[in-house]
């Protein structure tokens, strides 16, 4: 496009958005220029210079340790944490998502009663299921494993519930017209339809997953998040930017190959 067909912006826009740019950064500055900035020790700027230079300068070597943990490890139990977790509640979740679904029972209260308790599961964080997990089973991966999954089929139970309420009932008809029994009209008019929503929603909800069993592991319930906060007691900022570049990459990679599965799915 020549200049000289090239459109020219009015000067008053112009003016009107410098002045209420400049306006907005004047509010700003004056609404910061009131915070009270207490609390910060003598040492904040070196401790944060330390911070930032073992960030920057990952300890390598822990990527692999033949004697012991290391960050491969945590990051595979990280890993199957999140996996385990999603696997149990993908199943156990799917009575309750039928049960909630408002077009698979006659009576509303009834499927009021499933939402009310989906909603009641997903009340509790998964931190706070953690430390009743630990304090049932004692620390470790098992306790992140069970967290992750009662918490999840709060989630994924609303979510397929939903699903299920957006199914067509043609098929249903059919099949019952050619006097198929409940199980078969299930499995053959119902299961099909739902299932690729089903399988999106468990991908989607198995990132989420990956992300919490990071930080689980830092209350003790297994995972890479127990040596991240090993590593931050003993100030070894060193092996803490290696633990985060590691938990960087895999979330990264599981998100990449999650959302390409979900669009081939979906």
């Amino acid at each position: 496009m020549s200049s000289a067909t090239r459109p020219i912006k009015p000067k008053k826009r112009i003016v009107r958005r410098w002045v209420i740019f400049i306006a907005l950064a004047l509010l700003y500055i004056w609404a910061l220029s009131g915070v009270p900035i207490e609390g910060f020790k003598e040492t904040a700027g070196q401790i944060s210079k330390a911070i930032v230079s073992g960030i920057f300068s990952p300890d390598w070597d822990y990527v692999y340790l033949p004697e012991g943990e290391d960050l491969l490890r945590g990051l595979l139990d990280t890993l199957a944490i999140a996996i385990l977790g999603t696997f149990i509640s993908a199943f156990l979740c799917i009575p309750f998502a039928f049960w909630a679904a408002n077009n698979m029972s006659k009576w509303k209260a009834n499927a009021g009663i499933g939402k009310f308790f989906l909603s009641f599961i997903r009340t509790f964080p998964e931190l706070v299921m953690a430390l009743l997990f630990i304090k049932m089973v004692g620390p470790g991966s098992f306790a992140g494993v069970l967290a992750l999954g009662l918490h999840s089929i709060g989630m994924l139970g609303k979510l397929f519930s939903e699903e299920v309420e957006n199914i067509d009932f043609g098929p249903s008809e059919a099949l019952k017209a050619t006097g198929a029994r409940p199980l078969q009209t299930l499995w053959f008019a119902v299961f099909p339809q739902v299932l690729p929503g089903f399988i999106s929603y468990t991908l989607y909800r198995f990132e989420i997953n990956l992300r919490s069993a990071s930080v689980l592991g830092i209350i003790g319930a297994g995972g890479i998040g127990t040596p991240l906060i090993f590593a931050m007691q003993s100030r070894d900022w060193s092996r803490v930017g290696i633990i985060l570049l590691g938990i960087i990459v895999m979330v990264t990679i599981v998100d990449i190959i999650s959302g390409y599965l979900r669009k081939k799915i979906v």
